[in-house]
């Protein structure tokens, strides 16, 4: 059987942080499924196909990572695609109460179903897709940040109003 792991997430846009935690995650389990949120109710800046399409691109080149839009409970994505654990990742301190709470959550609808927590290396700690959107809206430079093609998509958003 192979060892799954969902990392989900609105990736709006996927940023060089999420990329990192998908290749180490990639060291401890044979498949990784970036689930990436439909999430309407957050109002996403790229639509779910713009997400998934650019999802795929940054990590083409990591064999066992599928690339999988979803809509409804995390948790049932996560047993369709029979994960044996959610992956989610920590910036800061602050972030531990919200996912704590996700995951015991979770825990209590899907109790074989196990949450990791991993820190991002440290030049993307500080790092989070909505800062990135904000730097790009305001024609900053996102290159440390983002993969290329990420970055020429925020730079067509903006150019196109």
């Amino acid at each position: 059987m192979k060892r799954t792991a969902i990392y989900p997430g609105t990736f709006d846009p996927i940023t060089l942080g999420h990329k990192d935690l998908v290749q180490r995650a990639c060291r401890l389990f044979d498949r990784v499924v970036l689930g990436v949120a439909e999430s309407p109710s957050k109002t996403p800046y790229f639509n779910l196909e713009q997400r998934v399409e650019m999802a795929r691109e940054v990590l083409k080149e990591l064999p066992q990572v599928e690339v999988c839009g979803f809509n409804g409970l995390l948790v049932e994505f996560a047993q369709q695609q029979e994960a044996q654990a959610i992956l989610r990742g920590l910036r800061a301190v602050s972030d531990f109460e919200y996912e704590f709470q996700l995951a015991s959550m979770n825990r209590k609808l899907a109790p074989t179903l196990e949450s990791l927590f991993l820190t991002p290396a440290e030049e993307y700690a500080y790092v989070s897709s909505s800062l990135v959107r904000e730097i790009a809206a305001l024609g900053g430079d996102i290159s440390y940040f983002v993969d290329p093609m990420v970055e020429q998509a925020l730079k067509n958003k903006r150019e196109q109003g």
